[in-house]
């Protein structure tokens, strides 16, 4: 007849998310039901953090096994004995509950995670040690969730990349398409409006594709592998040779979606979207505009009745193939267009106007007059423009001038 019916391990809560961060203290409670009156040298719980990696590579005929691990903490408390020299513990029959608290240590650690090749993981664990007998253990995972992430303001700046390309043999022209997403960080059920303006002005017809992408990279001994992973994507109607169009995507952050790891020397995952044109019997083009996923609870948002333009000077973005210059203004966040939903929607083509003329200017040692009265935009989107206008004239060494329908302001700079 076995001494113990059941050994179990619970821990309390602190949010509806059962998360835990640095600094964070765990309280919880072993319960061991006896039939019958046994002796234990020690009782003890354990809170531990560990990362792990392990892959094997196959080369010829030999296979070589690649291994590495990382320990965060490791803490201890004995429930029952503890001492080297201390004698055995009678505990009698019937229901015993203990109870333990941690405190996780402040540090740089990373959020719990788990993959095909290494896993960061957070747990308790209790033992019960008996003489001439296996120890019996029972353990928890907690969900640990890192606070080390970098300045959310510095997160929320509009990401923008842009590609141009000229066609090959079996078609003539050329493609260029600019890329805009309003800010870097988002949270898991977020939903992240993805902006492209494309001008084909070739012969062949394409498709814009839209993908979110997951990318772990795990190393050990000098040794990297990496897994990528497709986790959402989306193929928008086909583009018609000779002809320019803006196309908005609309992806949503899986609820649950794994954070953005940084900070662990083993273990990395990260995001990006990828934005690029299918054309058959032709390479290509892409934009990459790297995302950071934060945990809900540090859902970045943005300001009440704001929005940020992808398309404002100031933002940064990834690779970009453009042969124009990058941004190099900060001007956003503007107040969004009544019809505009918060994007570039009806007065999507002033915006993008400003911002191609924008670079032009700061591209061209002279004075630069563009002419945007063709398109119909409120007093108040005036002013908007004009501000941007404005900002970017400090930074320039040119002369711009903004003409509107029944309106002309001419900004003269000389900056040394």
């Amino acid at each position: 007849m076995p001494s113990v019916e059941s050994f179990e391990l619970t821990y309390v809560a602190l949010n509806e998310s059962r998360t835990f961060s640095e600094g964070d203290t765990v309280t919880g409670k072993v319960t061991l039901v006896l039939l019958k009156e046994v002796s234990a040298q020690s009782l003890h719980v354990k809170a531990k953090g560990d990362a792990e990696v392990r892959w094997s590579k196959r080369t010829g005929d030999k296979n070589r096994t690649y291994r590495a691990s990382k320990r965060y903490f490791k803490l201890k408390e004995f429930l029952i004995g503890g001492q080297e020299d201390s004698k055995e513990t009678v505990i009698p029959k019937g229901i015993h509950v203990y109870k333990f608290s941690f405190k996780i240590p402040e540090g740089n650690m990373p959020s719990t995670f788990r993959g095909i090749h290494g896993k960061i993981i957070y747990k308790l664990e209790a033992a019960l040690a008996r003489s001439w007998r296996m120890d019996r253990t029972v353990e928890e995972e907690i969900n640990f969730v890192s606070k080390a992430y970098p300045d959310i303001h510095s997160l929320m700046m509009p990401q923008v990349g842009s590609v141009n390309k000229e066609m090959g043999l079996f078609s003539s022209g050329q493609v260029h398409m600019d890329v805009g997403i309003d800010r870097k960080a988002y949270a898991p059920g977020e939903t992240v409006m993805i902006v492209a303006q494309i001008n084909n002005s070739s012969s062949s017809d394409m498709s814009p594709k839209f993908s979110f992408i997951q990318d772990v990279v795990y190393r050990a001994s000098g040794n990297t592998k990496h897994d990528s992973h497709v986790i959402h994507k989306v193929a928008d109607s086909c583009i018609k040779a000779q002809t320019q169009k803006e196309v908005q995507c609309a992806i949503t952050i899986p609820p649950g979606q794994m954070q953005t790891i940084q900070n662990c020397d083993i273990i990395t995952v990260e995001y990006h979207f990828k934005v690029y044109l299918d054309i058959s019997f032709a390479f290509d083009p892409e934009v990459l505009l790297p995302v950071v996923i934060l945990p809900v609870h540090f859902r970045p948002g943005l300001q009440s009745g704001v929005t940020a333009s992808p398309y404002l000077a100031g933002a940064t973005g990834g690779p970009s193939n453009s042969d124009f210059p990058p941004p190099t203004a900060s001007l956003g966040p503007y107040p969004a267009s009544p019809n505009s939903g918060g994007y570039p929607g009806a007065q999507s083509s002033i915006w993008i106007s400003l911002f191609v003329l924008i670079i032009d200017a700061c591209a061209t040692p002279s004075t630069f007059s563009p002419n945007i009265s063709s398109t119909p935009i409120s007093t108040s989107d005036q002013s908007i423009a004009f501000s941007v206008f404005q900002h970017v004239c400090t930074c320039s060494h040119v002369q711009l001038s903004v003409v509107f329908a029944d309106d002309e302001r001419r900004l003269p700079v000389s900056v040394g």
